[in-house]
């Protein structure tokens, strides 16, 4: 892991793989980190060189500075990295809020993309009263009180029972973030959203969802496809929020067929 100041900020990120391989960029959900891809990597890299990096005050990336924080900003970080890459254009995959940066480069910026992979994520995810309210939660409680909430919600029943010690360890990892900056991002996601902003963008677009997923349910992918023209989506059977840690074997070959059809 290495790290790179933009615009004041120290964004810690990795970029792993032969340089002259095509890039991937990976972007994790919100309150976890760029650990999220780790059992998929070992997948990825033989064919692509992979760019990965931790959200504002998430993993060990610095807190926001005060500034009210946009999908814009978010978007404007990762193309930053691509820069460091030196790729003109990438394949993107993005979970949860990582799939809200990649609908923010469909909307402005999908002349880099090679393909955009988004997965549990939506248009439009839940609702202000919900992400203002968690903002304000967070700011009074701290995020090591509210881990022990929020992470049961990630993982479908299974990844729990396959691996006991998943919660605490996740809980961990969110407890450590900054609560100032998560708090911003749950407001930015129930401030911000897509609709009617990616139609007819000419993107080679593929969504995937869990059937488990409390967060981002089916329906949720549901209604982005539509505001994708369509676009195709997969549902995993009795898989949550984060497929890259729940099926990371799956998840992987899905990544790598659509990079190939490309």
């Amino acid at each position: 892991m290495v790290f790179h100041t933009i615009n004041g900020r120290s964004v810690a990120y990795r970029l792993l793989g032969a340089e002259n391989n095509p890039l991937v960029v990976l972007a994790h959900p919100l309150g976890m980190s760029q650990a999220v891809w780790d059992e998929v990597l070992p997948a990825l890299l033989p064919r692509y060189q992979v760019l990965t990096w931790d959200l504002p005050g998430h993993g060990a990336s610095t807190a926001v500075n005060g500034e009210q924080i946009t999908p814009a900003d978010l978007a404007a970080e990762a193309l930053a990295l691509v820069e460091l890459a030196g790729a003109k254009r990438f394949h993107f995959v993005g979970t949860s809020i990582g799939g809200v940066v990649g609908q923010q480069l469909i909307a402005k910026h999908s002349e880099r993309l090679l393909t955009a992979i988004l997965t549990n994520t939506g248009a439009v995810i839940g609702n202000p009263d919900l992400w203002n309210t968690r903002a304000d939660r967070v700011r009074q409680e701290g995020l090591v009180a509210m881990s022990e909430e929020i992470v049961p919600r990630w993982f479908a029943p299974a990844a729990f029972e396959s691996s006991p010690a998943l919660k605490a360890g996740w809980c961990t990892q969110m407890g450590r973030g900054d609560d100032e900056s998560y708090a911003q991002l749950c407001e930015m996601l129930g401030r911000d959203v897509f609709t009617g902003k990616l139609v007819s963008k000419s993107v080679n677009v593929q969504l995937f969802g869990g059937s488990e997923d409390m967060a981002t349910p089916p329906a949720t992918l549901e209604a982005l496809s539509a505001e994708l023209d369509g676009a195709p989506l997969e549902i995993f059977d009795g898989v949550g929020h984060v497929p890259s840690v729940e099926i990371p074997a799956l998840f992987a070959q899905k990544l790598l067929s659509v990079f190939v059809a490309d």
